[in-house]
């Protein structure tokens, strides 16, 4: 049932003579959360319960943290991200943003109707003994 509603949610990029590309909001969400993940000044990617209740079960998600909406071929994608302390989130969110829409971008073809960076909170340095 899981795999019907991948299905039904993948996005025709190309449509030509020898047939269609279909592109799944998974393959959208991992590609952001590899180039939001890339910037500088972000510590992790955040995620909500259900992501936390994934990983306590042993399964890593390349997707945490990432949201992904495809209408006619626009991609608008919400990030949740926690940032180093020190930094300026500003500046942390804006790179963010030029990253994940060039690499969405380039790789897929969707454009990126928005990319929107939610910061959830300020990691600290460890103290070292």
């Amino acid at each position: 049932m899981a795999d019907e509603e991948n299905i039904m949610q993948e996005t025709i990029v190309d449509g030509n003579m020898n047939g269609n590309i279909l592109i799944a909001p998974d393959v959208v969400a991992t590609v952001a959360a590899l180039a939001a993940a890339d910037v500088k000044g972000i510590a992790n990617m955040g995620g909500g319960r259900a992501e936390g209740f994934v990983e306590m079960l042993g399964r890593k998600s390349t997707t945490k943290g990432v949201k992904v909406e495809i209408v006619e071929n626009a991609a608008t994608i919400d990030l949740f991200a926690v940032v180093e302390y020190g930094v300026y989130i500003g500046e942390v969110a804006r790179e963010v943003q030029r990253k994940v829409k060039e690499a969405v971008e380039t790789m897929t073809g969707l454009k990126c109707a928005a990319v929107n960076v939610n910061i959830q909170g300020v990691t600290f340095p460890q103290k070292e003994e």
